[in-house]
């Protein structure tokens, strides 16, 4: 018996069978918690999440339409549960309208595309002058201010703000027209914690 085909694995689940199940999680579970990984960048939630969906698929299992991709119904669905989960840690209203939607749209039809993306953005952040590289790394990953990276390499703010300007231009340009999804799936909706910050308690 082989659940390679996405109506017979459907049906079988419907049915209840658990070898379709298991074969459902052997195909799907590493690759979703990368997938997920990509939103949150925490492995506990990461874990949550994928494990979150696998049990509504179970628990819901007489709802699934055969004639729907299995594959996008799951990568759908963790994207679903992290935004729930986002939404319980945030105020929804710093959820800009605009992004949400560009995000459903990249999500739910370009699943491979958009890790592609984020790979993409990783090489070419690694790409960028290493003064360029630092500057924003500090900024976008350690979530330090332009004041305290200024405080911290003992440069202008102006010269922070150049080096800024430089690394978003030449992401922009290797990212094309989703980089501005990109950028904000990768940093803003990472819980950042400034390094001066923790210093200084």
């Amino acid at each position: 018996m082989t659940f390679e085909k996405n109506s017979f694995l459907a049906q079988q689940l419907k049915l209840g069978n658990e070898k379709a199940y298991d074969f459902l999680m052997n195909s799907y579970y590493q690759k979703l918690c990368g997938y997920a990984h990509t939103l949150t960048n925490n492995r506990d939630l990461t874990e949550d999440i994928v494990q979150s969906v696998f049990v509504e698929i179970w628990t819901n299992k007489k709802n699934i339409n055969p004639d729907y991709s299995i594959k996008n119904y799951l990568y759908k669905s963790v994207y679903n549960e992290f935004i729930d989960q986002y939404r319980k840690n945030k105020p929804v209203v710093n959820l800009e309208k605009k992004y949400l939607e560009a995000l459903d749209l990249v999500i739910e039809n370009e699943q491979r595309d958009i890790s592609d993306l984020i790979k993409l953005l990783d090489i070419e952040i690694q790409n960028l002058p290493p003064k360029c590289r630092r500057i924003f790394l500090l900024n976008k990953k350690e979530g330090l201010t332009h004041i305290e990276i200024s405080e911290f390499l003992n440069i202008s703010i102006k010269t922070i703000e150049g080096h800024m300007t430089r690394a978003f231009k030449t992401l922009s340009y290797k990212l094309g027209d989703k980089a501005e999804t990109i950028f904000f799936l990768v940093f803003d909706f990472k819980n950042q914690i400034s390094p001066l910050s923790l210093k200084m308690k």
